[in-house]
Parts: C-alpha cells; structure tokens; sequence
C-alpha cells in the first residue's frame, strides 16, 4: 500500500500491528527488523545472501556454509552426565486440520510421517535398549497408533498408515498428556518417562483443566517435549517449563524443514537426569538391574512364540524361564525379565561418555602438521598455501563455523580428518579412529568415548 493513501495513513500502517499469537500478552510489532525477532524466527539461514571469494570462485563458499552445516548439527556438550538410558517414550502425532497447511512441503502431515519414521529408526539406533509409543491428536481425542515396544518395525508400519487418514478436527494436549501418563504408569522406575508432541495447530481443545493434568505429570515424573511448527503458545512453554525442572530448552518451534529435521533427531539423545529433592535423590541411586543374555536358537519346525503368539522357527529362548521370544530387546511375556544383547548395551553407553568435538584446524596448524589427507579415509586435502601464514595475504572465505583449511583435529592423538569422516565418527561409531589405532599403545590414553 502507497504511503500517500491519507486513509491508511490515519489509521497507521499495516506493518505497525501487533501480533500477540504468543500466548503471553505481549505484542511484537513487524515494523523494525531491529526490535528483538521472535524465538522460532530465530537463526534464520539465509543461504542466498554469499559473499564471493576474492577471485570470484563460489566453489570454496559453497563448501563452507555445507560443512558449517555439518558441524553445526555436531557440535555440542560432550560433558559426560547421568543419563537414562533406558528409555520409555511416547510420541504424540498432530492429526488435526492444521496438519494440512503447505508451508512445510509438500504438507506438514506428511512431511511429520517421513521424519517420524526417520525418528523411529534413529531411536532405536541410539537406544537399542529403550521403548516407544506412538499416540495421534484428532476431533479432540487422544488415539492410539502403535502400543509401548522395542520393535521399530511395529512402530514403522503403523505410521505409515497414517498416509492414508485425513487430519480433521482440532488436538487436545489434555487428552494425550492424560492417555500418556496412564501408558507410562506402570513402566520401571529405573527409566525415563518421556513424552514428545509434534503440535501444528495453535490451540487445544481440552474437555478439563489442564493445570490439573500438568501437576499429575509433574508428580508421576513424565517429561514433555513439544516441537511447534506454526507459532508459540504459552501453555506449551508451561507445560514444558514445569514438567522439565524449570528448563525452558524443551519447547521450540520449527522454522523450516531443516529445523523440524534437527530438532527431531536431536530427541534421541537421552536426557539429563536431574535429582531436586531428596525422594528424586533416593529414587536415582545405583542400583542393580537383572538382564537376560540369550542366545538364538533355529529349530527345525516351528513353534509359537510367546510374545506374539506366531509361529516362527527360531528366535530367543529366556534366560529364566525359557519362554521364546523373536526379537531382542525386549521383555519376557512369562516372567518379565529384560532380554538383551551385549552389543545393545554396549551401544548404550556412548552418550555415557561422549567422544569429544573435535576442533577447527587453521592454515598455521595444518603447515606445522603437513596433513595432506585425511587419517581415516585417506581423502585429500586443499592444497596449503605456499605463502608464510604470518603475511597478510587473501585467504579464501569460508562460511561461520567451517574449518578454514576443511581440516578437523581430534584434541587427544593429533590426527587430522575431513568433515564427512567428523560426522561419521560422531553420529555413527562414536569412536575416533587415530585414538583407537594407538589405544594398545603403552602410555596413551583415549580420548572420551573411545572405549564405547
């Protein structure tokens, strides 16, 4: 609209309105970029805005914002805390109307089904000796998708009917955190519980008072996680805030795809355990779990196993009682003991103890250490430059973040790797090949993680 409109201009510009979508009561108006932004506009990647290198190459740019990319999705704190690492999760599915908005492509409906998997896979991946539930939000009710289970295939085949469902009707945060607590009350005290909502709409349809359930979550110690994709709402900063010990880090919102991506995947890393009072305290206490070890059988006709009562022709035979079971991990139907394998526990352990991030090396550095490929897959390098790294020479720009020399050295054994082998390492053995090489060597140490 032309500023010379004296009608408009009476009634002020429509840049000047405040939006209070919030949830707080306080207003944010759009007519200043320099006022503060709001938190899910926040970190707002703008990849179009390069500055070209000094010889007008973007090659060089281009692979710094996608290694800057990489790293930014690594790096984080490698402090080794008390996590549970038997976990009992619930994810709660939006099925409303809301899903049906195209701003994440091709809608948000699926594009949360395709994520939901990819989080199903990753989960189990991570915490091989954890289990999940599945629960969907439609015309003000809580359903159920898929039951409490080890077995990421269950779990897998029904979200993947959903692509066939219309979301209709509006959620109801009430009703789910309700049917969640009741799923959850009668899981062991030595794990986490857990409840992760994907919310698109921006309102709740609850037949009760919310505070009420929020206080019960509170008391049988479930923890809320929400991932929003329209907009904050106060009661999900609440019901966050309060069941989290105060931590306000576990609510966001979603700014694109890439976002929900990350902050999708970043929910299978075990959380925190936190002790505030003294009965919490108690509660935490080392104590000893009794495990299964079984080993597989084949047999030559096929008997019914007693998880799912199928005929199969091999599986897991328990430790205690004897009874056969098809998959591990998972609890005995006959005498509820846990069936495991070493390896699963043994893939536990990593977010135990962490391997440790590694550092960005400069120019300088990789002259003083004449790495020219890297230690694990022997990839090259860029060339150094042959100029003294002292001069004041052009240097090539790299993005924020994205290692100068595309070289990153492991702080213990001084090796140096490329970015893709930074996050092979990282997300996927979780052990740093040149501390592994020297590990059997007298007088070294691992860096933290190696022995995971």
């Amino acid at each position: 609209m032309a500023d010379s409109d004296p009608e408009y201009d009476e009634h002020g510009s429509d840049d000047d309105v405040d939006m209070n979508i919030n949830g707080t009561g306080k207003g944010r108006s759009m007519a200043s970029r320099s006022k503060p932004q709001a938190k899910w506009e926040g970190g707002v990647s703008r990849d179009w805005e390069l500055e070209g290198a000094l010889d007008g190459n973007l090659e060089g740019v281009l692979g710094g914002i996608e290694e800057a990319q990489k790293r930014k999705r690594l790096l984080k704190d490698t402090t080794p805390l008390q996590r549970g690492i038997i976990r009992h999760t619930l994810l709660v599915l939006d099925l409303s109307t809301a899903m049906n908005e195209k701003d994440l492509r091709p809608t948000r409906h699926f594009l949360t089904i395709n994520y939901a998997i990819m989080f199903i896979r990753e989960y189990f991946e991570q915490n091989p000796i954890s289990q999940l539930g599945i629960l969907g939000m439609r015309d003000g009710l809580a359903i159920r998708v898929s039951d409490l289970s080890g077995n990421p295939t269950e779990h897998i085949n029904a979200v993947k009917e959903l692509r066939g469902t219309e979301p209709k009707g509006n959620p109801s945060l009430q009703n789910a955190l309700d049917m969640s607590r009741a799923a959850l009350h009668h899981t062991p005290s030595h794990g986490t519980r857990e409840v992760v909502i994907i919310l698109g709409a921006l309102l709740t349809s609850d037949p009760g008072d919310i505070h009420e359930t929020i206080k019960a979550c509170v008391k049988d110690r479930v923890r809320v996680r929400i991932i929003g994709l329209a907009a904050q709402m106060h009661i999900c900063a609440e019901i966050c805030r309060k069941t989290n010990s105060g931590d306000e880090n576990y609510y966001n919102v979603a700014v694109d795809e890439v976002d929900y991506k990350q902050q999708f995947l970043e929910i299978t890393t075990p959380p925190v355990l936190r002790s505030t009072d003294s009965e919490a305290q108690k509660r935490n206490q080392a104590a000893l779990l009794m495990m299964g070890f079984p080993s597989r059988i084949v047999e030559e006709t096929a008997t019914l196993c007693a998880c799912h009562g199928t005929l199969t022709r091999g599986g897991y035979l328990c430790s205690r009682c004897k009874a056969k079971v098809c998959n591990l991990p998972a609890t005995c139907p006959t005498c509820d003991l846990t069936l495991i394998l070493s390896t699963h526990l043994a893939r536990s352990y990593h977010h135990l103890f962490p391997l440790r991030n590694w550092i960005e090396v400069p120019w300088s550095r990789a002259s003083q250490k004449a790495s020219t490929t890297c230690h694990g897959c022997l990839t090259p390098f860029p060339a150094i430059p042959a100029s003294a790294p002292e001069q004041d020479v052009p240097r090539p720009k790299r993005a924020p973040g994205a290692s100068e020399s595309s070289r990153y050295e492991c702080e213990n054994c001084q090796n140096h790797f490329c970015i893709d082998c930074d996050v092979f390492c990282h997300e996927v053995v979780h052990n740093c090949p040149g501390c592994q090489s020297t590990a059997h060597l007298p007088g070294r140490e691992q860096c933290a993680g190696a022995g995971s």
